[in-house]
Formats: structure tokens, sequence, C-alpha cells
């Protein structure tokens, strides 16, 4: 039997870490076979939900692997370096096969986080304690389970669905596929059951960002419920939210620049969950590069990088320089390691604009960018007053109340540092119907939550691939792309190997 399954599905159930300050999750591994052996009391259920978001903190989750895939599968990147390797290039051109590498690590991360998601839930249930705390600790790893399938189930789609640890190698492999509707189904029934009053803090010391809230699982309901097209439920969630944002301690924050520095983002009023690594710490996880990933291939000094995620350049021309959050994602030029100002038409590597959101601050990190303290992002604010929009115009076409809701997001893009802008305008009402504010509110996302990892998924519940890689506006043409079978990565085919249901 291959190691990697009894990696997957055996040895990696807890992590024993320690809360570092307000919000910094600094985790050592301690593997275990038998959580009934573990779990004596509530610390150690809570050190193993610690552990799920040790596992979140990764390079092949968060930190760069599977969000650099995620990137290269939308109309906002290219491959940039030429050199780069050749599973960049299969992603972002649509021919990934079964044997892509990013589809073997993001799916062995992906039931690596929802088994150590099992192991807790049931860490929870067996502790002797009162039953309001096990309760707390059983809803915060549901809502990380439910938080997790619906990451991977929209890039795999159907796939195996595990409610409990799987200790047994036999029945990691001869477990079938459950549709993705039913894994939705599950999913919400975990959040429904987090979401329940008194069972999640709303807020923790300090504000942290890092761990689930109540607020955390309606945002994420409002999100699910978005992308099944539940119009009513979604905004209900948006709204809610919206409403009792002052419970939370959410806002959108005055300056769109210090959501992506990460001097600022501990306790940071937009953030509603995000996902925080150490500045230079090295144990288990905790590498992201997304800095190098994005920086500046041939230049020294912070700036530099690998130059593999590259926006294209009709990317950069379309947006518009008025609009302050263009300043924010990219760079046009960067300071070598000598103190130099180098123009994108003198970068060494790729002569376009790089992304500067996770390479303009990234804070203490290892001196290539690598093991920064960057914090990125789940889910926020801004995000959810447009799921709000969205999900109204669907139900009640563009009223006063959607468009509201877009013209907070578009009146903080008029901050500058220095001054106010007229530039985005608010929404102009004259001529707009259900089917142009949809596409205006799409469009928002887009600029709003460049390289944030959302583009992907927003192209694939609307089905827009046929319009976004082949149309006569497309900013970055792929005539590979086939809806038909391009909305999912394959499955691994060393899992279709070793579990040929895997493959029906």
């Amino acid at each position: 039997m291959k190691n990697y399954i009894k990696i997957l599905f055996v040895s990696t159930f807890i992590v024993l870490v320690v809360l570092v300050g307000c919000s910094d999750l600094e985790e050592e591994p301690k593997s275990i076979l038998a959580p009934e052996g573990f779990f004596q009391s509530y610390s150690d259920v809570e050190a193993a939900i610690f552990g799920i978001y040790g596992r979140m903190t990764s390079d092949v989750a968060w930190g760069g692997e599977f969000t650099q895939a995620l990137l290269l599968l939308s109309d906002m990147v290219d491959v940039g370096n030429p050199g780069a390797a050749s599973q960049n290039f299969e992603i972002n051109e649509f021919r990934a096969t079964a044997e892509n590498y990013y589809s073997s690590i993001i799916w062995t991360r992906a039931f690596d986080i929802i088994n150590a998601a099992n192991t807790t839930i049931k860490g929870a249930r067996q502790i002797n304690a009162d039953e309001s705390i096990k309760l707390r600790l059983e809803a915060e790893a549901r809502a990380l389970r439910a938080i997790a399938y619906f990451t991977y189930v929209q890039v795999f789609g159907d796939m195996p669905y595990f409610d409990a640890p799987v200790t047994e190698v036999a029945e990691a492999v001869s477990i079938g596929k459950t549709p993705e509707s039913e894994i939705y189904i599950k999913i919400i029934e975990d959040l429904d059951f987090a979401f329940v009053k008194g069972r999640l803090p709303d807020e923790y010391a300090a504000s942290a960002r890092t761990r689930v809230s109540r607020g955390t699982v309606a945002a994420a309901l409002a999100s699910v419920h978005l992308t099944r097209e539940n119009w009513q439920k979604s905004y209900d969630n948006a709204k809610w939210l919206i409403d009792h944002k002052g419970d939370f301690g959410y806002d959108l924050v005055d300056d769109y620049q210090d959501l992506f520095n990460s001097s600022k983002q501990n306790g940071i009023e937009e953030h509603i969950l995000a996902v925080d690594f150490l500045g230079q710490q090295r144990h288990s996880d905790n590498d992201d590069t997304m800095s190098p990933l994005t920086g500046v291939g041939g230049v020294s000094g912070s700036a530099g990088g690998w130059s593999i995620i590259v926006p294209s350049m009709d990317v950069y021309d379309d947006w518009d320089d008025r609009d302050y959050r263009k300043g924010v994602a990219f760079d046009t030029t960067v300071v070598n390691g000598n103190g130099e100002s180098v123009h994108y038409s003198n970068f060494a590597a790729v002569k376009r604009p790089h992304i500067a959101k996770y390479n303009r601050f990234m804070g203490n990190n290892s001196g290539s960018g690598r093991r920064s303290d960057f914090n990125y992002t789940i889910f926020r604010y801004a995000e959810v007053l447009l799921i709000a929009a969205e999900a109204l115009n669907e139900l009640n076409g563009p009223n006063a109340e959607a468009q509201g809701y877009v013209n907070q997001v578009r009146a903080r893009a008029r901050i500058w540092p220095d001054a106010v802008s007229t530039f985005p305008p608010d929404v102009n009402p004259t001529g707009l119907d259900k089917n142009s504010f949809r596409d205006l509110v799409l469009e928002e996302r887009r600029l709003e939550l460049s390289f944030e990892y959302k583009r992907w998924f927003d192209i694939k519940r609307r089905n827009l691939g046929d319009e976004v890689f082949k149309g006569v506006n497309s900013l970055e043409p792929q005539p590979n792309f086939n809806s038909s079978e391009h909305y999912y990565l394959p499955i691994p085919q060393s899992e279709v190997d070793i579990n040929p249901k895997m493959g029906l």
C-alpha cells in the first residue's frame, strides 16, 4: 500500500499547538493513531482545533500551492516565467490531467484537514465536560470541516464525504464518491449547527480573526448559499451579518492597502476569517510562498521573486488608473536591493506589472519573502456586502438596497492616502436591469477581490468560462478551455489506481 495513503488518512490527526499573542497560531505536530487515547480534557480538544488551523496554514493549502492553482485557473493571471514548472502551464492552459501535481497535493491536503476536523469532533463529543463547552468545541470543528469541504468540493466536485475519523486504510481505499449536491447538504448542516446562538463566540481576545466565530459562520453560509443559487438564504445570512456587524467588530477599513499590510492585519476589522502565518518560523507547515511566487524575477531585495504568477497585461490595462485598488494590487515599479527603482519595462524575467498584494508589506520573513507574517483572508466584510448585493438582485432586481451595498465598496475605493477621488462613482441606476446589475456586481468582485482566490469560483458558479476565456473581450484568452470538463480539477490518478471508484 502506498505510504501517502497512510499519511493522508491515518497518521495526520492531531497537532499540538500553542496560541501565541492575540492571534498567531504556532504549531508543532504530534501524530496519533487513536483519538480515544488522546482526548481527556477541554485543552486536548482545543489543541486539536488549533491543529486544523495549522494544516490550513501551509504552503500546500492557503500559503501558495493551492492558491496559485486557483489564481492560474482564473482569467486574471498567466504563468510569467517561461522557466516555470510544467504543472503551472498545464493548469493555466487547461491541459491538466489526472497526473498533474496540483491535483495530487490539493487532494491530499484536503483530506488531511477534513480528517483532522473529524477527529476533533469525535474528541469534543467524548470528553468529560459541561455540555455547553462540548458543543462549542464541536461547533468550531464542524464549521472548519464545512469550510474545508466547501473549498474543495468547488475544485473537485463529487468526492468522498467523511463524517468520522478514518483509522483504517481499507476504509479509505474502498469508499466511493458522494455527489456534490449531497456534500453541500452536509456543509450546510455543519454550518447551521455551528450558527446556533451561544455555541460560538462573537469575538475572541483582541478581536483575533484567525478563529471561527459566529460571524464567520454567517459569512460562510451566505457564500455557500450564493454558490448554490439559494438567493433568499444567501441574502438572509449576508443581511444578518451586515445588520449585526457591530456585535462582531466588522466593517470596511478606510485604507484598502491596510488589508495587505502584515503589520496591520491582526485584529483588522474587515477580516472575518484569515489564515495566519508566522514570520521566519519553520515547523511542520507555516511556509507561505505567495510573495516569491508573485515577486519580480531577477530583482534583488524584498521585491524579488520568481515571476511565476503574473497578471496578464490586458488585466492591468483594462483597470482604470483612477481606482485606488489598482495601485494596491499591482507593482509597476519596485526598489531592488541596491535602492534603485526598476520599472516593469526593465524587469528581467517578465516585463509586466506584478501582483503587489502579497509582496509589498509581507513583514518579518525569511529574506526571500517566504515564511512571512502575512494573513491570507478566506472571508472579509467587503465580500459580504457584494454577496448581499448579488443575491438581492436575483430576488428583487437592482433596488436601492442592492445598489447601496456596491456603493459602500466603491466609496472605500475612492479613498486615497492623501485625497478622496470621485472614481469609481456610485452605481448609476439609469438603465439598470437584473442582468446588467449582475454583471456589474461580478465585475466589482473581480476588482475588489483581485488575486484573492475568489475569481475562479465566480467563473465556475456563473458558468463564465466561454465568455472570459474565449470571448471577444477576454483579458486572458485560453482556447483550450472546455466548459464540459474544465470546471473541475481531475482526481489524482494515484487515487484512482488505488481505489477505482474514484474514476467512476
